[in-house]
C-alpha cells in the first residue's frame, strides 16, 4: 500500500515591517505524516521511529496536549468541537521531525482532509519557546472546499504569547496551498489594520525513503538545533535594534475554535 506521507525540503522567511526592518532565512525541511500511517512507517523506515530515539523520530508529545493519548484521537477531539465531521477525515501533520531527539516546531499544521481529498479544516498549532502550544481550528468554508490546487485563506485574532517583540492585540492572516507537489504556508500578523510582521514557509515534495530522510539530514543537519539557535540569534539582535518587549502573557486555554473564517480563492 502506497504511503501518503511524504517530505517537503524548502525553506521560512520572516520579515518585521515595524516598528523596524528585520528579515531572517533559514533551509527546513518537513514530514508531512498522516497520523494512521506513523506507526506502520516507523517499522518500514530504518531511520525513523514513533515515540523513541533515531535519527528522525516523532514524539506524539510534542504535539497537542502532550499526553500519552494518540495524537490522532487528539485532533479528532478537537474537530469535533470545531463542529466537524471527523471520524472520517485523514488527518496530515506538517511539521519536522525530532533530529537525534532534539525537536521544535514553532508552527505545525494539521491538514484534515474528506475522503474525496478536499479539506475540511486546518488546525495551525503554534509553539513557543516557553514550552507553551495552542491551537487554532479553523475549519474551511465556501463553494468549493480546499482542493491542492485552491489557495486557502483564513483569518483570526492572536489569543497565544509567541515572542517578546509582538504585543497580542493582532490579527493573523493565514494563505495556504494545501499539500501536493508543493506545500506553501504564509501568515500576516496586523496590528490596528498595519502589516507587523509576515511569516512563510514553502517546500517541494520528494517520497519518504531511508535515503531521502539520510539527503535531507545532510543538507540540514541537526536541523532543529539551528532551528532554536536561529531564534536565539535573531533575538539578539533584535535586542540591539531596540525593538520593544511585550511582557509574557500566561497562556488561557490550549485551543481556539474559530468558525466560518476560512474561504478560498
Amino acid at each position: 500500500m502506497t504511503s501518503s506521507s511524504c517530505l517537503y525540503t524548502g525553506q521560512v522567511v520572516h520579515r518585521r515591517f515595524m516598528p523596524r526592518a528585520h528579515r531572517l532565512r533559514y533551509r527546513v525541511f518537513w514530514m508531512l505524516l498522516d497520523l494512521s500511517e506513523v506507526e506502520s512507517l516507523s517499522k518500514k523506515l530504518t531511520f525513523f521511529s514513533r515515540n523513541r530515539f533515531n535519527l528522525a523520530s516523532f514524539h506524539d508529545s510534542d504535539h497537542g496536549d502532550g499526553s500519552d493519548l494518540p495524537l490522532l484521537k487528539q485532533a479528532r477531539a478537537l474537530l469535533r468541537q470545531a463542529g466537524c465531521q471527523a471520524d472520517q477525515l485523514v488527518i496530515k501533520l506538517l511539521c519536522m521531525p525530532r533530529i537525534l531527539g532534539y525537536g521544535f516546531n514553532p508552527l505545525s499544521v494539521y491538514f484534515c482532509v474528506r475522503q474525496d481529498g478536499s479539506l475540511e479544516a486546518i488546525i495551525y498549532e503554534v509553539h513557543n519557546t516557553f514550552g507553551e502550544r495552542h491551537s487554532y481550528v479553523m475549519p474551511v468554508q465556501g463553494p468549493v472546499n480546499g482542493r491542492a490546487s485552491e489557495i486557502v485563506e483564513q483569518h483570526c485574532p492572536k489569543g497565544f504569547y509567541v515572542s517578546p517583540f509582538l504585543g497580542m492585540d493582532m490579527s493573523y492572516g493565514f494563505r495556504v496551498r494545501p499539500p501536493a507537489a508543493r506545500v506553501e504556508v504564509s501568515i500576516q500578523g496586523k496590528e490596528n489594520d498595519k502589516t507587523i510582521i509576515a511569516a512563510s514557509l514553502s517546500g517541494a515534495r520528494h517520497e519518504l525513503t531511508d535515503g531521502v530522510l539520510l539527503k535531507a539530514f545532510a543538507s540540514h543537519p541537526l536541523l532543529t538545533m539551528k532551528v532554536i539557535a536561529g531564534i536565539h540569534w535573531h533575538a539578539l539582535r533584535m535586542v540591539l535594534k531596540g525593538f520593544r518587549f511585550h511582557a509574557r502573557q500566561p497562556a488561557h486555554g490550549a485551543v481556539k475554535v474559530v468558525n466560518g473564517r476560512g474561504m478560498q480563492s
